[in-house]
């Protein structure tokens, strides 16, 4: 197999597991509160942090596949220039990495705040909740200087979405 499917596969089963995770806890605080009138306050906390890692895995999971939202009216009509279509490429290849140098930039001054702080419940560092934008930044950012050296075009395939 593949590295690239073992890191899909990989990535796939943790979405599930985070996503698995909240399910149990949310329902069954749901069904502890109104069935029996108490709760776990844990498990407020710990859907907060599953709900916070999925979504930034799902994003750094979904940029090889060219899943995220895509705007592609304007270079889509710059195809039959090559050169235009590849300035506009490298543009926004890199206002993607400049994104991702501000939100790691942002995500690791969060992390070292959190450090010296745990949470009021479950007790683990708090520098875990902003780990994941960190991370995400990091993965994106390689991908993306990947793209960049290897001059990869733009995927145009979401006409198929556009309204």
């Amino acid at each position: 197999m593949k590295p690239g499917h073992v890191l899909k596969h990989g990535a796939e089963a943790l979405l599930a597991l985070c996503l698995a995770g909240m399910v149990v806890c949310v329902l069954g605080n749901v069904v502890l509160r109104y069935g029996f009138n108490s709760g776990i306050n844990a498990t407020e906390e710990l859907s907060r942090l599953l709900f916070v890692w999925m979504v930034f895995l799902g994003a750094t999971a979904a940029y090889p596949l060219g899943q995220h939202m895509a705007f592609t009216s304007l270079v889509g009509a710059l195809r039959d220039k090559p050169a235009l279509f590849a300035t506009a490429t490298l543009a926004i290849r890199l206002l993607v990495l400049l994104a991702c140098v501000l939100l790691g930039r942002g995500a690791w001054q969060q992390v070292v705040v959190g450090m010296d702080s745990n949470s009021v419940v479950l007790g683990y560092p708090v520098a875990l909740l902003p780990l994941p934008a960190l991370l995400c930044s990091l993965v994106i950012g390689l991908m993306v200087l990947i793209e960049i050296v290897r001059r990869t075009p733009l995927d145009l395939g979401h006409q198929a979405e556009m309204e």
